[in-house]
């Protein structure tokens, strides 16, 4: 029997970013789960911030060099990768100079949320998926981490459901208490039209604030996992009235047992 394969997508992991419910999370689950048994491969953005000689980062020649349209700006997609040695795992980083190259992660030095945040997310998403193909990989389950991600969902769903690459993959959406208390800019309605969304498929995306983006990822996702021990009341309240598969919060210390489980359960559940 072939290994299932699970694609991790995160909008941060640990050690390339400081230590916080989703860069834990998103280290530690790739490498149980492939300890596991199962094969992974794992993408998160390459800020500016991140020390790329420390961490050894590395461009990939033969994945680079495309192009992605955002808004009808074209934006060259370059490729790069290192290494987690303690954790034998491998992370691609989607990079950018117009949206990643900043000495920041999602907010300024002010902490003021970046204005171009939906477009960041936009091209990350699409991003780590034109990668996926280029890579001929094809997987099972795709488990999306943090808000950064929270599209990419959308585009596996709507987008990209007939490619051979993704249109039998599950999607897992990990929730945590990183909001953003800036609603995205008012035309991202237009700019997920311009990129091929029908309008009854992001008729709630009109106006954007952390909880409707939230709700949307997890209305098109096959499961949702709660990362955080807390997290915000209107999203646990769209979890209690949804259909969707949930996992409960598990420490880090304890979650890759539950979520390797949960990922079979709906493999599995689809299969049937």
């Amino acid at each position: 029997m072939e290994k299932k394969r699970v694609l991790y997508i995160s909008q941060e992991i640990s050690p390339f970013l400081p230590q916080s419910d989703i860069a834990s999370a998103a280290r530690k689950l790739p490498q149980g789960i492939q300890e596991g048994g199962k094969e992974i491969r794992a993408f998160m953005p390459r800020y500016g911030c991140i020390n790329e000689r420390r961490h050894q980062l590395h461009e990939v020649i033969r994945l680079s060099g495309m192009n992605l349209i955002i808004n009808d700006v074209d934006h060259p997609l370059i490729i790069k990768v290192a290494s987690v040695p303690q954790a034998k795992i491998q992370v691609y980083f989607i990079d950018n100079e117009d949206f990643f190259t900043r000495k920041a992660t999602v907010t300024d030095s002010n902490g003021e949320y970046f204005e171009d945040n939906d477009e960041r997310a936009m091209f990350f998403g699409r991003g780590v998926l034109e990668t996926v193909k280029k890579l001929g990989w094809k997987p099972d389950i795709i488990h999306c981490h943090g808000w950064m991600t929270a599209l990419t969902p959308l585009y596996i769903k709507k987008l990209y459901q007939n490619d051979p690459h993704f249109a039998d993959a599950k999607v897992v959406y990990s929730v945590y208490d990183n909001g953003f208390n800036k609603n995205w800019d008012s035309n991202f309605y237009e700019k997920l039209k311009f990129d091929g969304f029908d309008e009854a498929d992001i008729s709630e995306l009109k106006e954007v604030d952390f909880v409707t983006l939230t709700k949307k990822a997890m209305q098109v996702s096959d499961g949702v996992i709660q990362g955080s021990e807390s997290i915000d009341p209107d999203v646990v309240k769209a979890i209690k009235e949804s259909d969707t598969p949930f996992l409960e919060y598990y420490s880090e210390e304890s979650c890759v047992k539950p979520v390797n489980e949960f990922y079979d359960q709906i493999v599995e559940e689809i299969v049937v």
